[in-house]
């Protein structure tokens, strides 16, 4: 007996749907699919959750300095003539970055391998490319979803059965975060 469902697909295909769903599902908090799609995907991501709970506080603030280009009023660069060439002006600044500790890379590491790129894009700029920027999904995981989850012992996604698919007849449930 096969320790997981193989879905009726290749393994490189079914990979590519697991980390597809776990991603929409910790994105956007639910997804809709089948009742056996669901069970493997809640393993996934209740895994990921556990891990983001452990290491979300394993980290240290630094400064550092760093030189940021000055910019006017429209937001283009600030040049000066040096030389006869033109040269962008910078600043020095003071930024506060959060520094991962080891194990905390190491579990953002993890969740990368399973994480497909998510792209966000706004109502207003809807069609545009230039709107759109890449979510940082285990930022997300560590920021925003770990702390909701830090009292609880496991249980962070429930299943809600919904019916039967119009088309084949397959269960079709609900995964939401709890």
């Amino acid at each position: 007996m096969a320790k997981y469902r193989k879905l009726g697909r290749t393994s490189d295909q079914r990979k590519a749907l697991l980390r597809n769903q776990v991603s929409n599902l910790l994105y956007h908090g639910k997804i809709v699919t089948t009742e056996a799609k669901a069970k493997e995907v809640k393993k996934i991501a209740e895994g990921l959750i556990a891990l983001a709970i452990k290491e979300k506080d394993n980290f240290e603030t630094v400064k550092v300095t760093a030189k940021v280009a000055r910019k006017d009023k429209d937001g283009k660069r600030v040049k000066e003539v040096v030389d006869g060439k033109k040269v962008t002006v910078y600043d020095e600044v003071e930024k506060e970055i959060k520094k991962d500790l080891p194990s905390r890379l190491h579990a953002r590491r993890q969740m990368l391998k399973v994480f497909n790129p998510v792209t966000e894009v706004p109502a207003a700029g809807a069609g545009r490319k230039k709107a759109t920027k890449s979510v940082d999904m285990p930022a997300k995981m560590f920021d925003e979803i770990a702390p909701k989850y830090v009292g609880r012992n496991g249980g962070y996604t429930r299943i809600i059965k919904i019916g039967q698919r119009k088309g084949d007849g397959a269960l079709e449930v609900v995964l939401e975060l709890v």
